[in-house]
């Protein structure tokens, strides 16, 4: 809430309410935002009190503690090193047949 709306509210309010009454209407909203808050802090410490270490292993979950650019680091850091492919494994090249050796056979090829 920005400050011309909290002006226009007070404005309303003052048009409505009078400004003989608004003192009073003034001190039961006071009364209510503590009874509010309090009420919220009460169920707070409920919670904490009936979970216990299981909010503290929550917390421990919680995606904000993550930093993604440390966890890829460490990740491509921890990555073991990559063995070079040998000349005619999978994925590298294949030996020149030398002439008049048969050609190459594989029986799973399609």
């Amino acid at each position: 809430m920005n400050g011309y709306e909290l002006v226009l509210l007070t404005v309303i309010a003052l048009l409505v309410i009078g400004p003989e009454r608004l003192p009073s209407y003034a001190a039961q909203l006071g009364r209510l935002v503590r009874e509010l808050r309090a009420l919220a802090k009460g169920a707070g410490e409920k919670v904490r009190a009936e979970m216990g270490d299981e909010l503290d292993e929550l917390r421990t979950l919680d995606p904000r503690q993550y930093d993604p650019r440390r966890i890829i680091r460490e990740a491509l850091a921890d990555d073991p090193p990559t063995k070079p492919v040998s000349a005619g494994g999978p994925g590298g090249v294949s030996p020149v047949p030398r002439p008049g050796a048969p050609a190459p056979f594989d029986d799973e090829a399609t």
